[in-house]
């Protein structure tokens, strides 16, 4: 009896001992893996897809790195403005071809001067982090003050301007689909301050020369959703009721308006938006 006795001492000193470890190490034992882990084949096919309920076969989404920072670039996005210069923008002279940018670029971020700021590359369907600040000395009122605009495609715009406690048409504020939709807050931070947008646009489609699906905007302002899929009416037009035009191409470059306001502009970066269920890249 008593070498049981011992012997079981014995057992539950080492599970003690191996509890500890595990606790110290903040892990607990890992059982091995099954086929179960990796799905089912037994299950009901999803509606519409080639796909059971929990496929192992289904191709799994591609890891991207997110930024080391709120805000920051994650792996995937293409950069636009690194602060330091604009080797990604160009304006267009009176032919349309491009040329070197003219705007100012001093301590991390870059003012709008003349002519507006096209990016070199073009893009579609995309999600887009823009940082802005409009001048910190008030001038000015309604659309006077800190005007600018981000375009998708050049064409569907989203208005930048002083919208702190400065009344202007509702459809032409900080944060509208300009002259189609107000934004569903007014989120504006005080003259001067860094504010955000991130937008997820997704570009129309056309078909034999006709409109199949309109341009759709996600607009977060701030933290603050203020867009949600909201369906463009058509390119951005001023006083005056926008439509879709002539087809256009798949992919057109970003715009930044200058609008005769100083704003300042710094941690541009875009990421171009894929289907769901890509093949996996090896």
């Amino acid at each position: 009896m008593a070498r049981r006795f011992h012997r079981l001492l014995a057992v539950c000193a080492i599970g003690l001992a191996l509890g500890a470890t595990a606790a110290t190490d903040g892990q607990s034992p890992q059982k091995p893996r099954t086929p179960a882990d990796d799905g089912f084949t037994d299950t009901p096919m999803l509606p519409g897809l080639p796909w059971h309920v929990h496929d192992p076969a289904r191709p799994h989404p591609p890891v991207v790195t997110p930024g080391a920072t709120p805000g920051g670039s994650p792996s995937d996005a293409t950069v636009l403005f690194n602060g330091r210069d604009l080797s990604q923008w160009a304006h267009r002279d009176r032919d349309g071809k491009l040329v070197a940018s003219t705007w100012t670029v001093r301590d991390g971020y870059f003012e709008t001067g003349k002519g507006s700021l096209h990016t070199r590359a073009s893009f579609g369907d995309v999600q887009l982090h823009v940082e802005f600040a409009t001048p910190a000395i008030v001038s000015g009122n309604s659309q006077g003050r800190g005007n600018s605009g981000v375009f998708l495609m050049g064409l569907y715009e989203i208005q930048v301007l002083d919208s702190y406690n400065n009344r202007t048409y509702a459809d032409g504020q900080a944060g509208a689909i300009y002259g189609q939709w107000p934004p569903l807050a007014n989120v504006a931070r005080p003259p001067g301050e860094w504010q955000t947008y991130d937008i997820v646009f997704e570009a129309p489609r056309f078909e034999n020369g006709k409109l199949v699906t309109p341009a759709f905007q996600t607009v977060i302002w701030n933290g603050v959703i203020v867009h949600n899929r909201k369906a463009a009416m058509g390119s951005t037009v001023y006083r005056n009721v926008a439509q879709y035009g002539k087809p256009h191409a798949a992919e057109l470059p970003l715009m930044i308006q200058d609008h005769d306001n100083p704003v300042r502009y710094r941690n541009i970066w875009i990421r171009r938006l894929g289907g769901y269920d890509q093949p996996e890249k090896k």
